[in-house]
């Protein structure tokens, strides 16, 4: 339940790695385009104050990291009310100039291919505007909203289902809290900045 440029691609392989796959990121909307629209939906159903069927949106994965599901974790959390909850953290300011210059900065470039421009225009509303009150360039606002968002998480999911984990702890806390065998193989830090652009289409 941590904001994207937190470890989360990383996680999501790690995750799939031990068995708890296939794990939802914001890139499953890349690969799978066709659910978009579902999100859609379901971002227009949230905003009502409509229930969503979180079940469908979801089908077919076990696990799920990223926006836009992090951006109603309060509903995940309690729907699916078993799940053990993975919090990734890093430090605000390093957090903000990552996703400056990756996610928000690739939001800004308009898109024609109409896949990518609904995608677009689902993380407008889902993360920008919804998670960031359209005021994420302010530095200062955004790193707020950042921390109130980790110590939400926090003080509200039990602490036995609540692992707040760094990616770079690797393999032994996240396979602890999962009592899950650690890999033999490397933990897999994926998603640099530098390899950021490779992921995404450049329609």
């Amino acid at each position: 339940m941590g904001f994207g440029r937190t470890g989360t691609l990383s996680l999501k392989a790690a995750l799939e790695e031990l068995g708890f796959g296939p794990c939802h990121h914001m890139l499953t909307l890349v690969r799978e385009p066709a659910r978009i629209a579902m999100w859609q939906r379901a971002s227009e159903q949230a905003a009502r104050g409509n229930a969503v069927d979180w079940d469908a949106l979801y089908a077919g994965y076990g696990s799920a990291v990223d926006w836009p599901g992090v951006r109603y974790w309060r509903e995940l959390v309690a729907h699916f009310a078993t799940a053990k909850v993975i919090l990734t953290v890093r430090d605000a300011d390093r957090w903000y100039a990552s996703a400056r210059r990756t996610i928000y900065a690739n939001a800004q470039i308009p898109r024609t291919d109409p896949a990518s421009a609904a995608r677009r225009e689902l993380n407008r509303r889902v993360v920008w505007d919804g998670q960031f009150d359209g005021r994420f360039a302010d530095e200062q606002h955004a790193t707020e909203v950042f921390t109130r968002h980790n110590e939400a998480v926090r003080q509200e999911v039990e602490p036995h289902r609540l692992l707040v984990y760094e990616t770079g702890q690797g393999w032994r806390p996240l396979c602890e809290f999962l009592n899950a065998p650690v890999p033999a193989t490397p933990f897999p830090w994926l998603n640099s900045r530098e390899t950021f652009a490779d992921l995404f289409p450049t329609d």
